[in-house]
């Protein structure tokens, strides 16, 4: 027997949608699904890339290595513009050029209008069929729902028990905008980035073990249920087949009130995605969360 996820999330920053490509060609071919429109196929637009002649030329580029016609969901990667860097210089360019004796954010003041309006050119021309934002808070999205043509279809942001983004679920459910949370178990994945510390763990809180075991589920599948039954979507990542088991068996069960509020009180409004935190050393400064 076989176990798929149909949503592939993509970007151009994680340097694989090549590979990605491959392996969907793979799955037509062997016949382990009929065709393309069997996925829901999300990737995003890349800092460097945030100028209108760039957006399609990084859509192109996206399409290429994919191998599609078309994606179903296009989010812009951050609310940050940096230099534009050519495919031939390198790709993907990162936040940085690694080979500099100080690597140093270069920005470029493109305004988000400016690259939403593009954006929105993709869809007009059917090689997007939604677009989307990531990485960003309220205020950022009001503004662009006072001059956006098309409504941004998804937000996604990381979601998870220490920052629950309570206020940004509201804000989207009023105007109908999907909110999909990453970094949904909170620190494992920042661990070996120097990110996250192991006394960050979401995994390890009491609190988390006592709801799981209550309902005889792994603290990871309660986390993921909190996220299904408090507004977002999720979209958890694994490589063993076990775990991507287990992600998947969060339909039999609720989380009770009491469930819910305790992990309420679990709130810290903390970012590990966080460029304040990262930056400093890349010789620059963006507290896009503050």
């Amino acid at each position: 027997s076989c176990l798929f996820y149909r949503h592939l999330d993509c970007a151009c920053d994680y340097g694989n949608e090549r590979q990605v490509g491959q392996g969907i060609e793979k799955a037509i071919n062997e016949g382990y699904i009929k065709s393309r429109g069997e996925l829901f196929i999300t990737s995003k637009l890349w800092n460097t890339y945030h100028s209108s002649q760039d957006v399609p030329k990084a859509l192109d580029k996206t399409l290429e290595d994919l191998g599609l016609e078309y994606l179903d969901l296009y989010l812009i990667h951050f609310p940050i513009a940096l230099k534009s860097v050519s495919f031939e210089e390198r790709y993907p360019p990162g936040w940085v050029d690694p080979r500099d004796a100080s690597p140093t954010i270069e920005f470029s003041p493109v305004p988000l209008h400016e690259t939403w309006r593009a954006m929105e050119d993709l869809v007009d021309n059917s090689r997007v069929r939604n677009i989307g934002l990531c990485n960003v808070q309220c205020a950022q999205l009001f503004d662009l729902l006072t001059y956006s043509k098309i409504m941004p279809s998804v937000v996604q942001v990381e979601r998870h028990v220490f920052n629950q983004q309570t206020n940004l679920i509201r804000f989207c459910r009023l105007y109908k905008i999907v909110v999909i949370g990453y970094s949904s178990l909170g620190a494992p994945s920042y661990a070996t980035i120097g990110l996250s510390k192991p006394s960050d763990s979401a995994m390890k809180h009491p609190v988390i073990w006592g709801i799981a075991n209550k309902h005889n589920k792994s603290p990871a599948q309660v986390m993921l249920r909190w996220s299904l039954q408090t507004g977002s979507a999720v979209i958890p990542k694994s490589s063993k087949p076990s775990r991507l088991v287990e992600n998947m068996s969060v339909f039999d069960f609720t989380l009770s009130e009491d469930d819910l509020s305790a992990i309420e009180r679990l709130e810290k409004r903390l970012h590990f995605n966080d460029p304040a935190q990262f930056m400093p050393e890349l010789h620059a400064f963006v507290p896009i969360f503050d």
